[in-house]
């Protein structure tokens, strides 16, 4: 039963890290693991390898990584060409987890106050980077390690989202672009095709650093959140609703990706006719633009089912680690 749950939790995990706003912990808590996940890994990052344990952190695994390898193609082309609609819906995913970490945090103290400032004070700072364009200096090694790093690291927490860490980072919709490509090369390989070299080393040369930073979220960041957990609850707790809370700031919806013009520098480069040309709709400029009454009143609305849609996990997570304890209790 166990497997089964870490497999649909995985599976909602890797759903989770595609959306902004999502917190893979949220959807493994959804799924009635989020304890034995996080005792099996620090089991596991500290040589213990029980194979109950190794069994489900494996199933949890092939889960998000199947989920995320089928769809981070589709969710780079929505956020692209419908991106007010699907920053709105993030907008409301995201402050879906308010409620999970107050629950967590409550009564308020001068800690909860502290982190909350500190945290929100943060997220609004990387929102305006990422708006200055600081965050779209392409595939830095660098900055895709630190990535995978916040992204594994915020993954493991309740009511943070990796998806959103990503997104402000800059490093969102490369990561779902080389996913995507690498199901390519996989699909020409399985059809006798071959195996496309110059597309393999162009993912390769994003995916490999991400995955090193995910190694070291996982195995340092998640043990040392799960230490100040421990030993500082209170500022801990306070520094994730801030974090949540701050994340609305760099969701702007109505924003849209507009050509460059020639003569025009985009990531470094002088924008030419050729470059131009060759230029993703991904690394496009953003532009505000003012919406219609109808974009407002459908932004209102998905920021709405938005909201809902990861209250109705979290009540659905709560339903389902009651009913565990009350099953080992008895």
């Amino acid at each position: 039963m166990t497997a089964i749950r870490g497999a649909l939790g995985g599976v909602l995990m890797g759903l989770a890290n595609l959306v902004p706003g999502i917190s893979g912990g949220t959807m493994l808590l959804a799924a009635g693991v989020y304890p034995a996940f996080i005792a099996a890994i620090a089991e596991v990052t500290t040589f213990r390898f029980r194979p109950r344990s190794v069994v489900l952190l494996a199933v949890v695994a092939a889960g998000a990584a199947m989920a995320i390898l089928l769809l981070a193609g589709a969710t780079r082309t929505l956020v692209i060409e419908d991106r007010w609609v699907m920053y709105s819906l993030f907008i409301g995913l995201t402050l879906g987890g308010v409620p999970l970490v107050w629950r967590l945090a409550r009564p308020l103290s001068r800690g909860v106050v502290a982190g909350t400032a500190v945290g929100l004070a943060l997220m609004i700072a990387m929102a305006l980077s990422s708006a200055s364009g600081s965050a779209e200096e392409g595939h830095a090694y660098g900055r895709l390690l630190l990535a995978g790093t916040a992204g594994a690291g915020a993954m493991i927490l309740p009511g943070v989202s990796g998806g959103y860490l990503l997104l402000l980072l800059g490093q969102y919709l490369p990561i779902l672009g080389a996913v995507d490509q690498l199901k390519l090369v996989l699909v020409g390989a399985g059809a006798g095709q071959g195996i496309d070299a110059s597309l393999l080393g162009e993912t390769l040369r994003v995916l490999i650093p991400v995955g090193l930073g995910v190694l070291v979220g996982i195995v340092g960041i998640s043990n040392l959140l799960q230490w100040t957990l421990n030993r500082f609850p209170k500022p801990t707790l306070g520094l994730l609703l801030g974090l949540l809370l701050g994340a609305v700031a760099g969701l702007w919806p109505f924003r849209e990706g507009v050509p460059a013009a020639v003569g025009e520098v985009v990531k470094g480069t002088v924008v030419t006719e050729e470059y131009l040309a060759e230029l993703d709709p991904a690394d496009w400029p953003l532009e505000r633009f003012r919406p219609d009454p109808r974009q407002v009143g459908g932004s209102l609305l998905l920021i709405g089912l938005g909201l809902a849609a990861t209250l109705a996990v979290d009540r659905f997570g709560r339903i389902a680690t009651g009913e565990k304890s009350s099953a080992e209790g008895g």
